[in-house]
């Protein structure tokens, strides 16, 4: 089973929405025999409301489900209510973004293409700091809580049971200066020390790569359970899209593989990465 909070609600839609079809019935049916309405159904579906154990009694008697799975639907709707230690952070963490960050802690494997920035799992603190303080209207305190959780967020590379992560960045997050040199200097070093991990593949999409899939960052997720579907995470200043079918994974996989295919090998990208640090150095 999935180990946080958000990754557990989302298993549970995915078994509620399966039992359903399963049946052949619509939200609206479900709903009106259980004396439920459609919405409340679909919801629990979607992940969009709180599912109660009550509720999962009701259901599994309507679907004439086995007790061993009555027993773990309940399970994970009692453990899908606690809060994930990033729901501490008020406002220095979006409801949008923790969802995410929900998912993302329980991923096996994560590819990520940065157009603009680099990738927040690499970010140093001063780094993050200039990013939060210059594209958002955020207090001091606030401020402080989404750098913690950013740098926090970045343990996940370096667990016993870390990710596969391939990240590919465009050479405009290279030379983009964040803040100063300095700063860059020393977030590109620390860029560097994050793709010589065992379990981290890092590719720089060059300016003179020519054609390659048109597209803004974006990441992909996958899941160690094959119950668990892929999805593909896009966010902007003010919310976020979580794109789950197999049409949108597909596609946005092949468009991956065109970008790491039009990137320079890893080998190279770490030269140009050093060769940007020496420009800063002077």
């Amino acid at each position: 089973m999935a180990g946080s909070p958000t990754a557990r609600r989302r298993r549970l839609s995915i078994e509620l929405k399966k039992l359903r079809e399963k049946s052949t019935l619509t939200c609206a049916q479900v709903g009106q025999a259980l004396d439920w309405s459609g919405s409340k159904v679909n919801r629990m579906e979607t992940g969009s409301g709180r599912v109660q154990p009550s509720d999962i009694d009701a259901l599994c008697r309507f679907y004439e489900t086995s007790d061993e799975l009555r027993e773990f639907l309940k399970s994970l709707a009692r453990e899908a209510k606690t809060r994930g230690w990033w729901q501490v952070h008020g406002a220095g963490v979006p409801e949008w973004f923790n969802i995410y960050i929900g998912l993302e802690q329980d991923a096996s494997a994560l590819r990520q293409y940065q157009c603009e920035l680099l990738p927040g799992l690499m970010q140093t603190a001063a780094y993050a700091r200039e990013l939060h303080t210059t594209g958002a209207h955020l207090s001091l305190e606030d401020i402080d809580r989404a750098v913690r959780v950013r740098l926090e967020r970045q343990e996940m590379l370096t667990r016993p049971d870390a990710p596969d992560a391939w990240f590919v960045v465009n050479e405009g997050a290279v030379r983009n200066v964040i803040g100063d040199r300095a700063l860059m200097r020393e977030q590109l070093e620390r860029t560097l020390d994050s793709a010589a991990l065992p379990n981290v593949t890092l590719q720089v999409l060059p300016f003179d790569a020519g054609t390659y899939p048109a597209t803004g960052s974006f990441t992909m997720l996958g899941f160690p359970a094959p119950e668990d579907p892929d999805l593909v995470y896009r966010d902007g200043i003010t919310d976020a899209v979580y794109l789950e079918g197999e049409h949108h994974v597909r596609e946005y996989t092949k468009a991956f593989d065109g970008l790491r295919a039009a990137a320079l090998s890893p080998q190279r990208s770490a030269q140009l990465i050093k060769s940007v640090v020496k420009e800063y150095a002077k």
